[in-house]
């Protein structure tokens, strides 16, 4: 079974999708109507930006959302899943790349969410810190004894938990990882505490959005980063997404429960080939590549 997998924030680059925006008229069409709903040329950024002017949330988001859904869409017939998964923003992207959302409504959503999540960032200093070599259970644990907010945000492979909190909780709790024996502990260049509780603003404001947004049956079931099972009902996918901002990504176990139900070969659909990587750390056996639009 063919499982297709969307990348979540960071895996940006400059001149992403720039290449289907010259070769393909859909593509070309889909780029302009994101650039007319979003009030600025996001394609401008995406295509002759800096690093820099990528790296802002409100660009970030829905630029790898534009890469993912566009290439899904100009693959035509190519693209035929029999699940999808996407990794925190990537969620987005799958939803629309399984006919749950329309392309315009994912887009208003994921701008919605990029600007709530910069302003819940600018209420209390926060951070991230990936953690590598340690069981989830030692990283959980180190977490709860730490004073102020830290929780395990992103189950990225065994081996690899990223946690969330306040700037001094998470400094905190990498001087008690490392010395519990982690192989590192080491604090990420990111504008907060994506996941985690302290993302609660932003969840309160994109809730009231999705709440008035169509959600429409799925053409296959997406494996959400919450439940982590196989989703097929709009209303669940509905709450589930609503969750999302404020609970971790559990992206290991998703892809266990992908291949567990049948799924022998995952392909990435958007910038970059962190999830392909990911996949292989969690499941030796599974096939794995880039979509690619010729």
């Amino acid at each position: 079974m063919n499982a297709y997998i969307f990348p979540g924030q960071g895996a940006q680059y400059v001149g992403m999708g720039m290449d289907l925006y010259e070769k393909s008229p859909l593509a070309k069409d889909l780029f302009e109507t994101a650039n007319s709903i979003l009030g600025f040329s996001i394609t401008d950024i995406m295509f002759q930006g800096t690093d820099d002017d990528l790296k802002q949330t409100r660009v970030t988001q829905p630029a790898i959302f534009l890469h993912s859904v566009i290439l899904s869409k100009v693959l035509g017939n190519q693209f035929k899943p029999d699940m999808v998964a996407g990794h925190s923003l990537g969620e987005f992207s799958a939803l629309v790349a399984n006919g749950t959302l329309q392309f315009e409504d994912g887009l208003t959503l994921v701008s919605k969410r990029a600007l709530a999540m910069q302003k819940a960032c600018e209420i209390i200093p926060s951070t991230m810190a990936a953690v590598l070599g340690l069981e989830d259970s030692i990283v959980e644990k180190i977490c709860t004894d730490i004073s102020g907010v830290v929780v395990p945000a992103n189950y990225n492979c065994p081996g690899q938990l990223v946690i969330s909190g306040d700037i001094e909780a998470v400094n905190a709790a990498c001087e008690a990882l490392k010395a519990a024996g982690a192989k590192r502990a080491l604090v990420l260049p990111v504008g907060g505490a994506f996941h985690s509780p302290l993302m609660e603003p932003a969840r309160e404001e994109l809730a009231a959005a999705i709440e008035n947004t169509v959600f429409s049956q799925p053409s296959c079931a997406i494996y959400q980063n919450v439940p982590t099972t196989a989703v097929k009902d709009a209303a669940t996918i509905k709450e589930n997404l609503i969750v999302q901002l404020t609970a971790p990504v559990k992206w290991t176990q998703s892809v266990e429960n992908m291949v567990k139900d049948g799924a022998t070969h995952f392909t990435e659909v958007g910038p970059g080939k962190v999830l392909q990587g990911l996949v292989k750390k969690i499941h030796k056996e599974a096939e794995v590549a880039s979509a690619i639009w010729e």
